[in-house]
């Protein structure tokens, strides 16, 4: 067996073990909320067994056991009162297609059925455990369904979250397993957020909750009156789900054009346990109603930014990074500015062609709402390379050459209408260094409190093929949805 089937095994393993542990605590509650206590004395006007000792007949109007007919959300609503259970989930079809022809992939970019189960218990103490699986059907991925992989998101499970919260003292919170994590002040611009992103279901559009990938990690959170401090620490190394050609073509410098499922990225990932792990934190704290945080990050880069000397291997390169960020009101909106330092620890003096570069990367964003249920906001993100004279000298022949300054403008506008069951989205970035832009319009209705339809589009256009939106303008493509909440 090898260390790779080893360890999806062993992950598959645990991830079974929490759902059977919730799946058994869930039958349990539900037994006890349908069975009816024992009580030492009968209450007054409850039916009791006669003097031969035979038992009445039940009483099925006894408000501890079920009625036929009962709904259930009103089951829902019964565990979590009485047992502290929550359960819900949803069934999720969604089906998309390229707009144009793309040879490195198969028109259809989107063809899943998806089922989550969002289960959670709360136990004396405080501890809350909670699982939240997504069984999957997709015909579309190139890959066997029979290959099962937790991390990259691969198979007929995608394990969202599997974890357990508690609080040991007031001023501390633990969740241990695996959680989704996210930080920053920018809209779909990370900057200091360095956990897994999902970025094949970002381009392919499922629901925008699924650009958050899960992380196995460790986060405390402590609180002071002078600020809180935030601490995950990842025992090993999180990718991203990076854009590999599976579904999703690309500019592979390797080939110098693009590619898709035919030429799959091979990669040399870190995984040792503790080893290969990663560090983030957050400490921040309210100032006169504005948000400031202080970040830091020790581990790699979260998708490939490097390749072997020999054997062609795409590489995570060791990463540091070091960022600040303030959020607050600024006239009628909310303003927010972040920066962060990426230090390539591999090539600081940035000469090595096949390692990227440390950068400065920054970000300023404002958004108010423009009328009543219309909403607008602006932002300018800014990638600064580091050692760009050393760069250029350091490219080998025939190599795409990067700006040293990207500049992207991104704004985003939402529209609520009949009661805000409706919701109209357009969110649009421009390059004006790479000549590139991505759009992003999508509809929502809320039919019912249950059923919601949704209809969107990822629109890629770029004079250049490597660029960073233009490499993706052959998978341009439009979806539908149907979600069914329970």
């Amino acid at each position: 067996m090898t260390p790779a089937i080893a360890r999806r095994t062993v992950t598959a393993a645990l991830g079974w073990l929490v759902s059977a542990a919730l799946l058994c605590a869930c039958a349990q509650a539900a037994d006890d909320a349908a069975s009816t206590p024992a009580d030492d004395a009968p209450s007054q006007g409850a039916p009791t067994a006669d003097a031969a000792g035979t038992p009445p007949p039940p009483d099925r109007h006894q408000p501890d056991q079920p009625q036929p007919g009962t709904s259930w959300k009103e089951w829902k609503e019964r565990l979590q009162d009485e047992h502290d259970l929550y359960a819900g989930g949803f069934i999720d079809i969604r089906s998309g297609l390229r707009t144009q022809r793309d040879s490195t992939q198969r028109r259809m970019s989107l063809a899943e059925t998806r089922l989550e189960l969002d289960v959670e218990k709360e136990f004396a103490g405080g501890a809350i455990l909670r699982l939240r699986p997504d069984f999957v059907f997709d015909p579309v991925t190139s890959r066997g369904a029979d290959r099962f992989d937790l991390e990259d998101g691969h198979g007929w499970l995608d394990l969202r979250e599997a974890n357990v919260a508690l609080s040991p003292t007031r001023w501390m919170d633990l969740k241990l397993g695996r959680q989704i994590l996210t930080w920053g002040t920018g809209d779909l611009v990370f900057l200091n957020d360095l956990f897994p992103k999902d970025w094949n279901s970002f381009l392919l559009g499922r629901n925008v909750e699924y650009l958050k990938a899960p992380s196995d990690a460790v986060k405390t959170s402590l609180y002071s009156d002078l600020a809180n401090l935030d601490v995950v620490f990842t025992p090993r190394f999180d990718a991203d789900r990076y854009i590999d050609g599976d579904r999703v073509s690309f500019w592979n410098a390797q080939y110098g054009r693009r590619t898709g499922r035919h030429h799959y990225v091979h990669v040399d990932r870190p995984d040792n346990w503790f080893s290969d792990s990663e560090t983030a934190w957050r400490l921040s704290r309210t100032i006169k109603g504005y948000e400031a945080a202080l970040y830091g990050y020790y581990g790699f880069w979260k998708s490939p930014a490097g390749y072997e000397s020999f054997g062609g291997k795409a590489t995570f390169p060791p990463l540091s990074a070091y960022g600040w960020s303030v959020r607050g009101p600024l006239g009628k909106g909310i303003a927010n500015v972040e920066m962060s330092y990426y230090d390539s620890r591999d090539d600081r003096d940035g000469d090595d062609p096949l390692v990227r570069n440390s950068e400065f990367r920054g970000l300023a964003g404002y958004t108010f709402e423009l009328a009543r249920d219309l909403s607008l906001g602006f932002q300018y993100y800014l990638e600064h390379m580091t050692d760009y004279g050393d760069y250029r000298a350091g490219l080998l022949r025939g190599m795409a050459t990067a700006e040293q300054n990207r500049h992207v403008l991104s704004t985003r506008v939402t529209r609520l209408a009949m009661n805000q069951n409706l919701t109209l989205s357009l969110v649009a970035f421009y390059s004006p260094s790479d000549d590139d832009t991505y759009l992003r319009p999508t509809l929502s209705y809320k039919i019912t409190d249950n059923w919601l339809v949704e209809a969107g589009a990822n629109f890629f256009v770029g004079s250049r093929d490597y660029t960073f939106y233009g490499q993706f303008e052959d998978n341009s493509n439009v979806y539908a949805a149907m979600r069914y909440s329970f």
